[in-house]
């Protein structure tokens, strides 16, 4: 036994984990950011900080050759020698001796392109070297603010959890993890975050994740939210210009080419700056790039620089990717943002192939008690040394979270807001347990939010109460609603009440129980807002919405039922009667009458749809093929796969009616479709169909109501789901309809190429809705405009032209789009 102990003893002492840490600096002594560091011909690395510090943990067990590799300057090699447990290694890098020898142009070649039209026939082959891999990943992020005010657009900010000092600036979010990953090209990912860690939330889970860190110019496209087009993308050529502005030699005696690289027009998706290529294997040795954000059409980004270093190992002969960064600046309203995402991969395998189940719907995972790592584990394990900003504001928010988590500050705050004012009964006043996690709201009697106009009610407002508990751990979250409305013209009150309770955040199980009497529109779609009708009634005295009474109760209940199929079933039963028009009344005065309240005849005043009762049964699910998705123990993340298209289907029951004609069956269908061409736009697809069976007289509550729209303008955003002209109810049916739109969105593909429209950065949008129904000419309405319309950071507007047709022209209109 004590031989067998002498032995691992002996093993162990000769098996030192080592840690080297130091400075790197330039000649002149200014720190250098983001170094490059690796120990020769391995993928174990780590690069330096912000402050040009950097640490480094290893089992070694003899000498050991540090390579410092920087782009601009000469890679160092540092011989180390174990003799303790730690180190300290402070590097001077020297500016690279570039050099450019005199070139001979003959016949107009450009040197530069020859090398980029090889690197780009070469892509494929160095892309395949590294397509299957295993690693250890370390994120890290952080996001800074500067200027923000106490208030934004009435409500307060507070000093978001003591992130903000007095200036109103700091950082918001430190975030860190470290996994391991397993990935094969294009998208195959396996995540296990070991470590997960958060400033001011030590029961937290980071959203940092190897998710979206793929950002590999090999392919001819970058994915930055919008197809950013690679400087050695097939058709590179076409967007960019090259300048080899020189030339030199790393440590290993390779050729290395600095490009620069510039866009040849300014408004498209391109990157500029700096890549660098290897001669004779035309691998990419590293990538300096930025990205202007009016190019990515973020316009609220100013600019988003990304760097990459590839090192080399001269057994595997391969340059693979170790350590990325991305930050950003951004602002608006004289707000600013800036952040920071550091990325270093290491230990890689490099594979031939995977077990066919390695990679599945599940993409990322917890490990158990990954967010109770102590210091300790951080501090041997943390690839990239803090900087002195970062630990203090790890001090700071977890001194502040143990405070302002304790009962008696909860308690504290708690006692200051939920002090009851005279003014609070006409304003709203809500009453809070912060420890307890639930808080009741009185929405008062002056909620100018909900203030409308329509002509049955007339002026109308709302109030109620709600109460509201949630378990952040569990994930359940419970409210209960009151409602109250009342109509000035029509002197009624109505009531009703919901019961929403979600029992988790894994399948997110959700029951809904409500009830009450209500004033609704036919078409539950709600095609017009209670805003725009209000506009569009008193000042131009056009009533589009359409209202009737009901009283009813209902039961939901819905959830996910296996990854990427969920089921909704509910219970409904309603009595209805008519409403009339109630008020003439209009701030613009005018000779017009208002049309009827009544959705087919406008100039009916006085007869009404029979009243009646019926119950409702509605089942529906949604499809979404190779959903992935991301399993945190606070909760389920769904990632759609956009390959697929998303279907649902649905039926519904109407039985028990007052009178036997009022029941009827249906069904219905639908499939949702998007997909990018390149940096070609997006096409979106959404295609509806649906039959009524034993339902020739019906109630027309209950047909299939179109979202039709004859304001000119939509401030829902969605151009995919309603009609730019159509009237609201000319088109109804109780029988069979196929209902098809199309739209492409050319995201500036075309306009980026014209000059002087270029600079407008408008995006051309084409559209194609259609109704089909029987025994009635289709309803057509083509569309063509431009969206992304505004000034600056301020790009909310979208101007489109119609032209409908039905059995022949049918008129033609502008619409007028806001998104936000």
């Amino acid at each position: 036994m004590k031989q067998l102990f002498s032995l691992l003893f002996f093993l162990f002492a000769n098996i030192i984990v080592s840690q080297i840490k130091g400075t790197v600096t330039d000649t002149n002594g200014n720190v250098l950011p983001f170094v490059n560091i690796y120990i020769q011909d391995t993928y174990i690395g780590t690069t330096t900080n912000e402050n040009g510090k950097y640490e480094l943990n290893y089992i070694n067990s003899g000498n050991t050759v540090l390579l410092f590799q920087y782009l601009g300057y000469k890679t160092q090699k540092k011989e180390i020698n174990t003799i303790s447990s730690s180190q300290e290694l402070n590097v001077i890098l020297e500016e690279e001796n570039f050099q450019l020898n005199e070139v001979v142009v003959q016949n107009g070649i450009n040197p530069a392109n020859e090398i980029i039209q090889k690197a780009i026939a070469s892509k494929k082959i160095n892309a395949a070297k590294t397509d299957k891999f295993e690693a250890d990943f370390y994120s890290r992020g952080i996001f800074k603010v500067k200027d923000i005010p106490k208030k934004i657009m009435g409500f307060e900010v507070g000093d978001i959890d003591g992130s903000l000092d007095s200036t109103r600036s700091g950082v918001i979010y430190l975030s860190e993890t470290v996994s391991r990953i397993k990935f094969e090209k294009p998208n195959n990912l396996k995540e296990e975050i070991i470590a997960s860690k958060i400033a001011g939330d030590d029961s937290g889970f980071s959203y940092n994740t190897a998710l979206n860190t793929n950002y590999d110019f090999y392919e001819n496209y970058v994915d930055f939210d919008i197809n950013m087009i690679s400087p050695i993308a097939d058709n590179a050529f076409n967007y960019y210009k090259y300048k080899l502005e020189s030339t030199f030699y790393d440590d290993k005696n390779q050729l290395i080419n600095k490009i620069q690289v510039t866009p040849k027009r300014d408004k498209e998706p391109v990157f500029e700056g700096y890549i660098y290529i290897v001669e004779d294997s035309w691998a990419i040795y590293g990538i300096d790039l930025d990205i202007k954000g009016y190019r990515m059409q973020q316009p609220i980004l100013e600019t988003m620089k990304l760097i990459q270093n590839f090192s080399y190992n001269k057994e595997s002969k391969l340059w693979v990717k170790n350590v990325q960064s991305l930050d950003f600046d951004a602002g608006i309203f004289g707000m600013k943002f800036t952040g920071k995402f550091t990325h270093v991969f290491s230990n890689y395998k490099f594979k031939d192939s995977f077990e066919k189940k390695t990679f599945g719907n599940e993409i990322v995972t917890f490990a158990e008690n990954a967010n109770k790592k102590e210091d300790s584990f951080w501090k041997n394990t943390r690839p990239v040394p803090l900087t002195e900003e970062e630990t203090k504001n790890y001090i700071k928010k977890d001194s502040i979270q143990t405070i302002r988590k304790s009962k008696t500050y909860l308690d504290s705050i708690d006692a200051k807001s939920n002090k009851f004012k005279v003014f609070d009964i006409i304003n709203g006043y809500t009453y809070k347990n912060s420890h307890k996690k639930w808080n009741f709201s009185y929405q008062g009697v002056t909620d100018l939010s909900s203030l409308s106009f329509n002509t049955v009610q007339g002026w109308n407002l709302n109030s109620g109460f709600s109460f509201r508990k949630w378990n952040e751990e569990t994930g359940k979250f419970t409210s209960i609603n009151t409602t109250f409305n009342y109509g000035f013209a029509e002197d009624r009150l109505r009531v009703n009440g919901r019961f929403y309770h979600r029992f988790n955040t894994k399948n997110y199980a959700n029951l809904i129980i409500s009830g009450g009497s209500a004033i609704s529109q036919f078409n539950d779609n709600e095609p017009i807002s209670a805003f725009i009708n209000s506009i569009s009634t008193l000042f131009f005295k056009n009533n589009f919405m359409k209202l009737y009474n009901k009283e009813f109760a209902e039961i939901a209940y819905g959830q996910e039922v296996v990854n990427g199929i969920s089921a909704n079933g509910k219970l409904t039963y309603e009595n209805r009667h008519t409403l009339f028009n109630n008020t003439d009344y209009t701030l613009i005065k005018n000779n017009d009458d208002y049309f009827s309240n009544n959705p087919l005849q406008p100039y009916n005043y006085t007869s009404a749809f029979e009243k009646h009762s019926i119950f409702k049964f509605n089942l529906s699910t949604r499809i979404r093929f190779g959903q992935k998705y991301i399993s945190r123990p606070d909760g389920k993340i769904n990632i759609q796969d956009d390959k697929y298209p998303v279907l649902s289907f649905a039926y519904e029951k109407g039985f028990g009616g007052t009178n036997s004609n009022y029941n009827y069956d249906f069904i219905a269908g639908r499939i949702d479709y998007n997909k990018t061409f390149g940096n070609k736009g997006e096409f979106s697809v959404n295609i509806r169909g649906g039959k009524f069976f034993n339902a020739d007289n019906i109630s027309f509550i209950d047909y299939k109501h179109f979202n039709g729209n004859q304001t000119h303008v939509n401030f829902r955003g969605s151009y995919i789901n309603s009609f730019n002209l159509l009237p609201y109810y000319s088109n109804s049916t109780n029988d069979a309809y196929i209902e098809t739109h199309l739209q492409h969105n050319f995201k500036g593909y075309i306009m980026n190429k014209i000059p002087l429209l270029n600079k407008l950065q408008w995006n051309l949008v084409g559209g194609f809705h259609q109704i089909n129904v029987p025994n009635t000419k289709p309803y057509q309405e083509f569309s063509v405009g431009f969206d992304n319309i505004g000034f600056g950071k301020f790009r909310f507007l979208r101007i489109d032209y119609i032209r409908a047709y039905q059995n022949g022209y049918q008129g033609d209109g502008i619409m007028f789009g806001l998104r936000f």
